[in-house]
């Protein structure tokens, strides 16, 4: 079968790879009907993490080709949407849907590793699949379904651990998929006001078209434009949806006193100069989250269905399989007004 493999450091193929086979008896063999590419695939794209040879994409949806003896809730022909990342399936962590705690063999991630091949394929092996596939509702469209795998649960507990308040201000700092998709769940919460910064004027253009208040952060630094849009005093919610030292040193600049910072972006950094004078004489709160995906499903789900979310447009490119290079290149040079790109492996 065709997978996407990275053979180095900003250099992608359309490879032949061995055929997806089961992982055990819990798991399921799903064939990959639509895929995505992720901001954090691009951390790997870069070299700044992972290794040769690993089949790239933790965003997939598709339908069950083959299962185990022990899975219980789907067959070969159900459609699914699978959790990006993942745990043991068996403690009660994960059961509760959140394998970012997971008391036995700990989390792991599509695509990240040579041990769970990627979703950029033509197919997949999904361990402890009762637990981290989720049937694909007939209302939920697969742009919706296939963004259920990771970016929209990421941007909805983005907003979700800002702690908004009705009537307040957040300030949403990077305007890519996941700070579109952060903006969005935001407004569910009822702020009077999101503030919108980036510095790709297309980016700005389309948080502005979604009632975001547009901040270009290459006319001044994010603090400054956060504060001086607030009257000097702040943001009460910040979520940082980048991951870079700078940006997160401006999120924490930028939240008012008692403010709360909530950060998404990824940084893998072991070390980060965090101002802590500063978080301590304004008293903010420092959260950092990577998505336990299940666990959003109940809420987002419903919010999909009844059209309160219409985060569909996120996906502004979709392109083959065997383009797969072409978009890498295309998404990681943010041209062509890209913001998310869809591959479909049956071209």
């Amino acid at each position: 079968m065709r997978a996407v493999v990275l053979d180095g450091e900003r250099s992608v193929s359309v490879s032949e790879v061995p055929d997806a086979a089961l992982s055990g008896p819990d798991g399921v063999v799903v064939g990959v009907e639509q895929a995505a590419i992720c901001g954090s695939d691009l951390h790997l794209y870069h070299g700044e993490v992972g290794g040769l040879g690993i089949r790239l994409g933790h965003e997939f949806i598709g339908t069950v080709l083959e299962a185990g003896p022990d899975v219980r809730r789907f067959r070969p022909g159900s459609r699914v949407l699978v959790s990006g990342v993942i745990g043991c399936g068996r403690c009660p962590a994960c059961v509760a849907g959140d394998p970012v705690a997971c008391r036995n063999d700990g989390l792991a991630i599509f695509g990240t590793g040579l041990d769970l091949p990627g979703g950029q394929a033509e197919a997949v092996a999904v361990p402890a699949a009762d637990v981290f596939c989720l049937d694909v509702p007939e209302a939920v469209t697969p742009e919706q379904a296939l963004l259920l795998t990771d970016i929209l649960p990421t941007g909805y507990l983005a907003a979700l651990r800002a702690q908004i308040s009705p009537g307040s201000t957040v300030a949403v700092i990077g305007l890519g998929p996941v700070g579109i998709l952060a903006l969005m769940c935001a407004q569910l919460f009822g702020p009077a006001r999101v503030l919108a910064v980036d510095r790709v004027p297309d980016r700005l253009r389309r948080a502005e078209e979604l009632g975001a208040e547009p901040l270009d952060a290459g006319q001044a630094g994010a603090a400054d434009l956060i504060r001086q849009a607030t009257g000097g005093w702040g943001a009460p919610s910040v979520i940082e949806a980048v991951g870079s030292d700078v940006t997160l040193g401006e999120a924490l600049h930028a939240a008012a006193p008692d403010g709360t910072v909530s950060v998404v972006g990824v940084n893998l950094a072991m070390a980060f100069p965090f101002p802590i004078t500063l978080a301590l004489l304004r008293s903010l709160t420092f959260r950092v989250t990577l998505a336990a995906i299940p666990s959003t499903w109940e809420a987002l789900v419903p919010l999909l269905e009844s059209g309160r979310l219409h985060p569909d447009a996120v996906f502004t490119h979709r392109m083959g399989l065997s383009e797969a290079p072409l978009a890498y290149r295309t998404f990681d040079d943010r041209t062509d007004g890209v913001l998310k790109v869809m591959l479909d492996p049956s071209r």
